[in-house]
């Protein structure tokens, strides 16, 4: 076996599964392809015994069973692949149940699809999937617990933790969408300039000089005990020498702890001698960044936590440190082993409570109080065997949000005023919260900046609070906000480039902050940032990511949309230009009516009250109306269309190109906006397919509420050219000769190419052509054909991108295609582009029109407004 490929789908994919995060692995079972599972002796059962608990498995059969009858029966090693990583990770305690194992396309290749909670350990399970089965073909052992604790372990580095996971998931339930930043707890809510960020708990809109305030405990304490709320006596000292002076001032039971310390790290409580300060003092040393130490009187009672949120108590928490209580027959560690027995703890924050382990610290603690991990504890004595109550470490939680004192919720609230957090968590000392601290000696120990959520989360006992929406109201007071930007998605073989940047100019006139996403880069506010195709989920995520936009235009490929899915997940506006036979043959997609499935991914991602915009000229396209959930509106080259007149009887929105004017229409009222030989970018109304372009951005302009004026001015104002529209019909007139550039490079774009040609007059049409290297033989031949219809003489020039072929075998796919439809066509090979357009040039007849298609345009383009400059200079000489 052998794996061509695994790819991560992030958002909704060509499978149409909108909330399942994919990996697609690319199978190779080509030696497998005649051994099945029924015909691999005992593979049946050494995969029930290795995995009884498939037997939840229903598969297509849809009863519990479901796939073991169909391994006995006989299916195939990516089907079973599959299963198998769906189970190893739901043995890690990742619970996924959605997968598909479907045809490549190609004799003994899958593509196997199943779902994961984090990346990296989807990725791990389809590598580990495909060993275990082959373990099982031979039936050699095979352990899974290393495999097992992996996952854990992966999980747990790239998980986000409880908190702010709680967080992104009450704005997902809100429908606000998030963007992870980087591998730790900071992540975006919300798009472009309506944005807002968190980090675990802090967020976008938390006070610097709270947070600053709360990590320095000493101006806490100072500022606390200037208010008058009650905080435990102290000192504050950086030198061994200065201890023992502060012991006497405090006087016993004693804290020491840094003064910079989180987590509870460098802690130690109840100390009753000077000795036992000394060891604390280093132990607290040891953990201390800045050096000082505080040393307070020990509050006698039970550790609390509050939380405050927007100045407001919303939970309370009674915490415990890990403990065992004996039993009279059990050993330590045989209580400790019973207690993380308890389902409820795992590994990490794999579950509601967290295994205790057995560490240095531990062994310490279980030591100074007189017993070892073999000693046997008296029944009901209790032995603390942490120095915090922290979850992570093994504690617990009680909720006590109702039963907390009014002066004590005053108190809390009045803390996050004075401190300055709009999230904070008050540690409290007391022997009882729902009396006020003034009356049971307790005290204010801490107030933390980015509090943990998990302890109000899942408490332990008691009843659980959702913390995470008041998070969320703070950041998004507005009714119905989803922190949204307008976003508009286009797909489609071709025009795709040229909506996308007439919408984003249209948009840019409406007086929007615009980013956008094209084959050649990414702008933002129409700064090119980055080069190449940035047709990907990684390009729209920079758009979505940048804080200065709120507007977002993004041109999605074919390519993007199989290897990655989207970088997003609803869009506003979804357009589908067309569907023709191109880069067919790669990545399972082998027919048109594939290739339709992949682009009809975006109508079906656009929100229930947005548009899917439809060419009603394309079956396929129009087609695609059937499986969205949202409205639809349709354009058309022709008022008559029945698809047109269908839609307007029901009120629908349409554009039309009629009477030489481009049209949008209200149901059948027509609102014409100007003639289409007006609009610079159909160069007097010739280049038809451009007319299709613009009929496609006007309607998408029209649905965002943008004037029929805005968009006027945006269709006056686009210019074909090298500067505003590069590659696309950009004329360059010379004295004796012109040269046209266009990023025609498949056969439906070539045929719209040929149509505007046509009228163009030239003494002869010289054309430039190039092979494209992830194309199939047929469409270079035909790219070929098409080139001698269309031209008196073609130049057949090779780009560097050869994408998998050879140089000469492109050349010789367009030269056959070019004898297939004219033998005696005059053809002449030049490799290099470079010296292919020269040679055009230094050759060209007065009155020639020479016609360069790239798929890679930059170069050539800059080659060309060179060649223009020289000529301007008197400077042009090619001898």
């Amino acid at each position: 076996m052998e794996i061509r490929s695994i790819n991560a789908m992030r958002g909704p994919n060509y499978w149409s599964v909108r909330r399942h995060k994919l990996i697609v692995m690319v199978l190779d079972l080509l030696e497998m392809e005649e051994r099945p599972s029924d015909k691999v002796e005992g593979f049946y059962e050494r995969l029930t015994t290795m995995f009884p608990t498939m037997y939840e498995h229903r598969c297509s059969v849809g009863e519990p069973g479901g796939f073991f009858q169909r391994v006995e029966r006989g299916t195939w090693m990516g089907h079973i692949i599959e299963h198998i990583a769906l189970e190893i990770q739901t043995l890690a305690g990742m619970d996924v149940g959605f997968g598909r194992t479907r045809g490549y396309g190609e004799y003994g290749v899958y593509n196997v699809v199943f779902a994961y909670m984090e990346e990296s350990v989807g990725r791990y399970a389809a590598k580990a999937a495909v060993r275990i089965c082959e373990a099982l073909i031979s039936g050699e052992a095979y352990d899974l617990s290393d495999d097992i604790q992996r996952m854990r372990e992966l999980r747990e580095e790239d998980r986000l933790g409880p908190s702010t996971g709680s967080i992104v998931e009450e704005a997902e339930a809100r429908g606000i969408p998030w963007i992870r930043l980087n591998k730790y707890s900071l992540c975006q809510l919300g798009y472009g300039a309506n944005q807002k960020r968190i980090q675990a708990t802090v967020t976008s809109e938390t006070s610097s000089i709270g947070v600053e305030l709360a990590c320095d405990k000493e101006d806490t304490k100072y500022l606390l005990e200037q208010a008058e709320v009650e905080v435990p006596r102290g000192d504050i000292i950086r030198r061994e020498r200065s201890l023992e002076e502060a012991c006497r001032y405090v006087g016993y039971p004693l804290v020491i702890k840094p003064i910079d310390g989180n987590h509870g790290r460098g802690i130690t409580v109840n100390i009753q001698s000077y000795d036992e300060a000394l060891e604390a003092f280093r132990h607290a040393k040891n953990s201390s960044k800045s050096g000082a130490i505080i040393v307070e009187k020990f509050i006698v009672g039970e550790d609390y936590r509050l939380l405050v949120i927007n100045n407001k108590l919303v939970a309370a928490a009674l915490r415990s440190p890990a403990h065992v209580i004996g039993n009279g027959t059990s050993t330590i560690q045989e209580l400790i082993d019973e207690v993380n027995s308890d389902p409820r703890r795992g590994y990490g924050h794999e579950k509601v409570l967290t295994q205790i382990t057995v560490n240095e610290l531990t062994q310490t603690i279980i030591k100074d109080a007189g017993y070892t991990l073999d000693s046997v504890i008296a029944e009901g004595e209790k032995l603390v065997l942490k120095d915090t109550a922290n979850l992570s470490t093994g504690g617990t939680a009680e909720d006590v949000t109702d039963i907390i004192h009014p002066a004590n919720i005053a108190m809390a609230e009045r803390i996050s005023k004075i401190i300055d957090l709009d999230i904070c968590g008050i540690d409290v000392m007391t022997t009882d919260i729902s009396k006020p601290l003034a009356e049971t000696g307790g005290a204010v120990l801490e107030v933390n900046a980015g509090p943990g959520f998990r302890m109000h989360l899942a408490p332990t006992t008691g009843l659980p609070r959702n913390v995470a929406a008041p998070v969320i109201d703070k950041l998004f007071p507005q009714k119905g906000d989803t922190g949204r930007i307008p976003i508009i998605a286009i797909t489609g073989t071709n025009g795709k480039t040229t909506t996308s940047r007439l919408i984003a100019h249209i948009a840019k006139m409406k007086g929007y902050r615009v980013g956008y996403t094209t084959s050649d880069g990414v702008y933002i506010q129409n700064r090119l940032l980055m080069t190449g195709d940035c047709t990907g989920p990684s390009s729209a995520e920079f758009v979505l990511k940048d804080p200065t936009v709120n507007f977002a235009v993004l041109e999605c490929a074919r390519g993007g949309l199989l290897r990655a899915g989207l970088g997003f997940k609803k869009c506003d506006v979804g357009i589908v230009t067309n569907v023709a036979a191109d880069h067919l043959g790669l990545k399972g997609i082998h027919t048109v009516e594939q290739l339709a499935k992949v682009k009809g991914v975006i109508p079906e991602t656009v929100l229930p009250d947005g548009y899917t915009i439809l060419n009603a000229d394309d079956d396929l396209v129009y087609d695609m109306r059937r499986s969205v959930d949202c409205n639809v509106a349709l354009f058309s080259m022709d008022e008559n269309n029945p698809r047109i007149k269908a839609l307007q009887r029901l009120h629908g929105i349409t554009a039309v190109y009629e009477n030489g004017y481009v049209t949008i229409c209200r149901g059948e009222w027509k609102m014409r906006l100007m003639k289409a030989e007006n609009i610079p970018l159909t160069y007097g109304g010739k280049a038809k397919f451009m007319i299709q372009n613009v009929l496609a951005a006007v309607l998408a302009a029209h649905v965002q509420g943008i004037s029929n004026e805005d968009i006027k001015a945006g269709l006056e104002t686009l210019i074909p050219s090298a500067a505003q529209t590069p590659g696309r019909l950009n004329l360059f007139k010379f004295n004796d000769f012109n040269i046209l550039l266009d990023y025609a490079h498949n056969a439906a774009g070539m045929r719209a190419l040929q149509k505007f040609t046509e009228e163009l007059d030239a003494s002869v049409k010289v054309g430039i052509i190039a092979g494209i290297g992830d194309r199939r033989e047929e469409d270079n031949n035909e790219m070929g054909s098409i080139a001698a219809e269309m031209f008196d003489e073609i130049i057949i020039r090779q780009d560097k991108h050869l994408r998998g072929k050879t140089e000469e075998e492109l050349i010789k796919m367009l030269d056959d295609g070019i004898k297939m439809k004219d033998p005696n066509k005059k053809t002449t090979i030049i490799p290099s582009e470079r010296e292919a357009i020269k040679h055009a040039v230094k050759h060209a007849e007065k009155g020639a029109l020479i016609i360069l298609c790239s798929d890679v345009v930059p170069d050539a383009l800059e080659l060309v407004k060179e060649l223009k400059e020289k000529e301007a200079k008197g400077e042009l000489n090619l001898v």
